[in-house]
């Protein structure tokens, strides 16, 4: 019901455009034509070799976004997108599709995945962009909110949201009511405020602070409140060019209070870069441990997804990544070696490796790889991954 009343909803407010004038149904007509039509599609092939299980996990698997988005009138415009993730081939030996074999967490679906109506401001609104409806969010790097953008079925969310940039300056609010995960069970109604603003005159880059109040609704204790600050910057001496980020967070729960810690050295040499970096997600006396329940969590703590949910004891992640681009194609590796931040516990360490490459503008193929290495904690696991993308 909260799908089709949003799409309802866009559907009207595009409606009400019309007025009844001819001058206004030129303008309605100007806007559909400026619209352009959207199109993703993705086919992948996992596999997933767990010492927990007996059986090898594989999924191949093709996910299409199929919508579109307005031209303006009168400084509105709207866009609907689906999107449907199909099993291909009978090659379905995945959690949660068979039970007995590794997670793979694309199942098939077909959704709503976004619908707004949005509202970009002019003369005296000049820098000001409004949004209601189901949509994307991502801030900063993702490692708070973001969409989860690796897995087929992608997450986002929705509410309103006004953004506001002018000169360095920029600032995000958003209310949320919903929030569509990467499978149907982990969509969640929600009362969730959020609040990012950003200054880019810092020297080398730019000053984050922010603000994620989050709960979820009839669930008892379920307030996390998140404060923080972030610092990226690159400085460019001669041949190399310096690049520093550091920002630290604490959350509020009702078991207790954890901080966030993050700093990352590196630098860029003649098209590579190499960083050194460590990742503090603390603990509480092994009660409770600081968590990111609407980040893009594939991307952070090794490919292998064995900390989506940050351990009791808190995680220390200490990993030095190299990348770069040859004969076009991107690649990179990246080691990690996981602590725990409440006693002494060798979790495990972790390699994964990268090489992707853009055909043109709309072609993407990829090849990516995870080895996690357990000591103290869950299972050896291997990951690998093979896709197509297109996009336009």
């Amino acid at each position: 019901m909260k799908h089709s009343a949003i799409a309802a909803g866009v559907i009207l407010s595009t409606l009400g455009f019309t007025g009844t004038a001819n001058a206004e149904d030129d303008a309605f007509i100007t806007a559909l034509k400026d619209g352009t039509p959207l199109l993703n599609m993705r086919l992948r092939y996992e596999d997933v070799d767990s010492d927990a299980f007996t059986e090898d996990g594989q999924a191949l698997t093709l996910r299409t976004r199929l919508g579109y988005q307005s031209g303006k009138l009168h400084g509105f415009d709207v866009m609907g997108e689906f999107e449907d993730t199909r099993i291909v081939g009978q090659v379905d030996n995945y959690a949660p599709q068979q039970a007995g074999y590794p997670v793979i967490a694309d199942p098939e679906v077909t959704e709503l995945n976004r619908a707004a109506i949005r509202y970009t401001g002019s003369n005296a609104l000049e820098g000001l962009v409004a949004t209601y409806g189901r949509q994307r969010i991502i801030y900063d790097n993702a490692r708070f909110v973001g969409n989860v953008g690796w897995r087929q079925d992608e997450q986002t969310f929705d509410g309103a949201r006004i953004d506001y940039g002018i000169s360095d300056f920029s600032v995000s609010a958003a209310h949320l009511t919903q929030v569509n995960g990467i499978t149907p069970g982990f969509d969640a109604n929600v009362t969730n405020n959020l609040f990012n603003a950003s200054w880019a005159g810092m020297p080398g880059g730019s000053l984050t602070a922010y603000a994620y109040l989050l709960e979820t609704d009839n669930v008892t204790d379920s307030q996390n409140d998140t404060y923080g600050v972030r610092y990226a910057g690159a400085f460019d001496l001669d041949a190399v060019k310096l690049l520093l980020t550091l920002e630290g967070a604490q959350q509020e729960v009702e078991a207790g209070d954890t901080d966030y810690y993050f700093a990352e050295l590196g630098a860029e040499v003649a098209g590579v870069t190499v960083k050194v970096a460590q990742e503090v997600l603390g603990s509480d006396d092994g009660l409770v441990a600081f968590q990111t329940p609407l980040a893009t969590k594939h991307a952070f703590n090794g490919w292998a997804d064995q900390f989506l949910a940050t351990p009791a004891d808190g995680l220390e992640d200490t990993f030095v990544t190299v990348g770069g681009k040859l004969a076009g194609f991107k690649l990179a590796a990246v080691y990690h070696d996981f602590q725990s931040n409440e006693g002494s516990t060798d979790y495990g360490t972790e390699t994964d490796l990268l090489m992707a490459r853009p055909i043109g503008k709309h072609y993407v193929v990829g090849l990516k790889y995870a080895q996690y290495s357990a000591d103290d904690f869950k299972d050896d696991t291997s990951k690998y991954w093979a896709w197509g993308e297109i996009k336009f």
